[in-house]
Protein backbone atom coordinates (compact mmCIF):
# COMPACT_ATOMS: atom_id res chain seq x y z
CA UNK A 1 0.00 0.00 0.00
CA UNK A 2 2.80 2.38 0.84
CA UNK A 3 0.40 4.99 2.24
CA UNK A 4 -0.77 5.64 5.77
CA UNK A 5 -2.30 2.27 6.57
CA UNK A 6 -0.41 -0.97 5.98
CA UNK A 7 -2.21 -3.96 4.48
CA UNK A 8 -3.48 -6.72 6.75
CA UNK A 9 -0.45 -8.91 6.09
CA UNK A 10 2.09 -6.20 6.90
CA UNK A 11 0.13 -5.34 10.05
CA UNK A 12 0.12 -8.96 11.19
CA UNK A 13 3.77 -9.50 10.30
CA UNK A 14 4.67 -6.11 11.84
CA UNK A 15 6.57 -4.79 8.90
CA UNK A 16 6.48 -1.67 6.75
CA UNK A 17 4.09 -1.98 3.81
CA UNK A 18 6.02 -1.14 0.63
CA UNK A 19 4.42 0.33 -2.49
CA UNK A 20 4.95 -2.93 -4.34
CA UNK A 21 3.66 -5.16 -1.51
CA UNK A 22 2.22 -8.26 -3.17
CA UNK A 23 -0.39 -8.69 -0.41
CA UNK A 24 -1.87 -5.18 -0.29
CA UNK A 25 -4.29 -5.50 -3.25
CA UNK A 26 -5.78 -8.72 -1.85
CA UNK A 27 -5.58 -8.34 1.94
CA UNK A 28 -6.88 -4.87 2.85
CA UNK A 29 -6.24 -3.49 6.32
CA UNK A 30 -9.96 -3.46 7.16
CA UNK A 31 -10.16 -7.29 6.93
CA UNK A 32 -7.28 -8.63 9.04
CA UNK A 33 -8.91 -12.03 9.65
CA UNK A 34 -8.69 -12.87 5.95
CA UNK A 35 -4.89 -12.80 5.93
CA UNK A 36 -4.54 -14.19 9.46
CA UNK A 37 -6.28 -17.43 8.54
CA UNK A 38 -4.38 -17.81 5.25
CA UNK A 39 -1.11 -17.13 7.06
CA UNK A 40 -1.97 -19.68 9.77
CA UNK A 41 -2.66 -22.45 7.23
CA UNK A 42 -0.24 -21.73 4.39
CA UNK A 43 2.33 -19.28 5.74
CA UNK A 44 3.07 -15.81 4.40
CA UNK A 45 6.16 -16.91 2.50
CA UNK A 46 4.30 -19.67 0.63
CA UNK A 47 1.41 -17.37 -0.22
CA UNK A 48 3.83 -14.74 -1.47
CA UNK A 49 5.58 -17.30 -3.70
CA UNK A 50 2.25 -18.56 -5.06
CA UNK A 51 1.07 -15.06 -5.90
CA UNK A 52 4.35 -14.11 -7.57
CA UNK A 53 4.17 -17.15 -9.84
CA UNK A 54 0.70 -16.22 -11.09
CA UNK A 55 -0.24 -13.60 -13.68
CA UNK A 56 -1.73 -10.49 -12.05
CA UNK A 57 -5.21 -11.16 -13.49
CA UNK A 58 -5.38 -14.56 -11.70
CA UNK A 59 -4.17 -13.48 -8.29
CA UNK A 60 -7.52 -12.31 -6.91
CA UNK A 61 -9.11 -15.67 -7.72
CA UNK A 62 -6.14 -17.47 -6.17
CA UNK A 63 -6.45 -15.44 -2.97
CA UNK A 64 -10.16 -16.19 -2.85
CA UNK A 65 -9.42 -19.90 -3.20
CA UNK A 66 -6.71 -19.76 -0.54
CA UNK A 67 -9.06 -18.03 1.90
CA UNK A 68 -11.78 -20.61 1.20
CA UNK A 69 -9.41 -23.56 1.64
CA UNK A 70 -7.86 -22.04 4.76
CA UNK A 71 -11.31 -21.68 6.35
CA UNK A 72 -12.12 -25.30 5.41
CA UNK A 73 -8.77 -26.47 6.86
CA UNK A 74 -9.48 -24.71 10.14
CA UNK A 75 -12.83 -26.52 10.36
CA UNK A 76 -11.41 -29.86 9.17
CA UNK A 77 -7.60 -29.98 9.38
CA UNK A 78 -7.30 -33.36 7.65
CA UNK A 79 -9.63 -33.13 4.65
CA UNK A 80 -10.36 -29.43 4.21
CA UNK A 81 -12.54 -28.72 1.17
CA UNK A 82 -12.39 -32.35 0.04
CA UNK A 83 -14.17 -33.40 3.22
CA UNK A 84 -16.96 -30.92 2.63
CA UNK A 85 -17.29 -32.05 -1.00
CA UNK A 86 -17.40 -35.71 0.06
CA UNK A 87 -20.06 -34.96 2.65
CA UNK A 88 -22.19 -33.17 0.05
CA UNK A 89 -21.73 -35.99 -2.49
CA UNK A 90 -22.98 -38.47 0.10
CA UNK A 91 -26.03 -36.29 0.69
CA UNK A 92 -26.72 -36.15 -3.07
CA UNK A 93 -26.42 -39.92 -3.31
CA UNK A 94 -28.86 -40.43 -0.43
CA UNK A 95 -31.34 -37.99 -1.95
CA UNK A 96 -31.09 -39.78 -5.31
CA UNK A 97 -31.93 -43.06 -3.60
CA UNK A 98 -34.87 -41.48 -1.80
CA UNK A 99 -36.07 -40.06 -5.13
CA UNK A 100 -35.83 -43.47 -6.81
CA UNK A 101 -37.83 -45.09 -4.01
CA UNK A 102 -40.47 -42.34 -4.19
CA UNK A 103 -40.72 -42.74 -7.98
CA UNK A 104 -41.13 -46.49 -7.53
CA UNK A 105 -43.92 -45.89 -5.05
CA UNK A 106 -45.63 -43.50 -7.48
CA UNK A 107 -45.37 -46.06 -10.27
CA UNK A 108 -46.75 -48.74 -7.97
CA UNK A 109 -49.75 -46.57 -7.14
CA UNK A 110 -50.25 -45.78 -10.85
CA UNK A 111 -50.14 -49.48 -11.68
CA UNK A 112 -52.81 -50.22 -9.08
CA UNK A 113 -55.14 -47.83 -10.89
CA UNK A 114 -54.40 -49.08 -14.43
CA UNK A 115 -55.61 -52.45 -15.71
CA UNK A 116 -52.82 -54.90 -16.50
CA UNK A 117 -52.98 -56.14 -20.09
CA UNK A 118 -51.07 -59.33 -20.93
CA UNK A 119 -48.31 -58.59 -23.43
CA UNK A 120 -49.71 -61.09 -25.93
CA UNK A 121 -52.92 -58.99 -26.20
CA UNK A 122 -51.18 -55.64 -26.36
CA UNK A 123 -51.68 -53.44 -29.37
CA UNK A 124 -49.66 -50.44 -30.54
CA UNK A 125 -51.70 -48.13 -28.27
CA UNK A 126 -50.73 -50.12 -25.20
CA UNK A 127 -47.07 -49.17 -25.47
CA UNK A 128 -47.40 -46.79 -22.51
CA UNK A 129 -48.63 -49.53 -20.20
CA UNK A 130 -45.83 -51.85 -21.30
CA UNK A 131 -43.18 -49.20 -20.59
CA UNK A 132 -44.84 -48.40 -17.27
CA UNK A 133 -44.64 -52.07 -16.26
CA UNK A 134 -40.97 -52.25 -17.27
CA UNK A 135 -40.18 -49.05 -15.40
CA UNK A 136 -42.00 -50.30 -12.33
CA UNK A 137 -39.99 -53.52 -12.23
CA UNK A 138 -36.75 -51.57 -12.62
CA UNK A 139 -37.64 -49.18 -9.80
CA UNK A 140 -38.87 -51.96 -7.55
CA UNK A 141 -35.62 -53.85 -8.05
CA UNK A 142 -33.68 -50.68 -7.25
CA UNK A 143 -35.92 -49.88 -4.29
CA UNK A 144 -35.53 -53.32 -2.74
CA UNK A 145 -31.76 -53.04 -2.73
CA UNK A 146 -31.84 -49.46 -1.53
CA UNK A 147 -32.17 -50.53 2.12
CA UNK A 148 -28.87 -52.40 1.91
CA UNK A 149 -27.27 -49.44 0.18
CA UNK A 150 -28.87 -47.05 2.65
CA UNK A 151 -27.56 -49.06 5.63
CA UNK A 152 -24.07 -49.20 4.17
CA UNK A 153 -24.08 -45.40 3.86
CA UNK A 154 -24.93 -44.92 7.53
CA UNK A 155 -21.65 -43.73 8.91
CA UNK A 156 -20.21 -40.82 10.73
CA UNK A 157 -19.57 -37.79 8.58
CA UNK A 158 -16.40 -35.78 8.77
CA UNK A 159 -18.31 -33.17 10.75
CA UNK A 160 -19.07 -35.64 13.54
CA UNK A 161 -22.77 -36.18 12.90
CA UNK A 162 -24.36 -39.39 11.69
CA UNK A 163 -25.28 -39.65 8.04
CA UNK A 164 -28.47 -41.61 7.67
Amino acid sequence: MGGNSPCASCKLLRRRCAKDCIFSPYFPSDDPHKFAIVHKVFGASNVSKMLQELPVHQRADAVSSLVYEANARVRDPVYGCVGAISYLQNQVSQLQMQLAVAQAEILCIQMQHEPVIPTSQMGPDDDKSFHLQNSLSQYLNYGSSSNAIHDSLKKESIFGDMIS
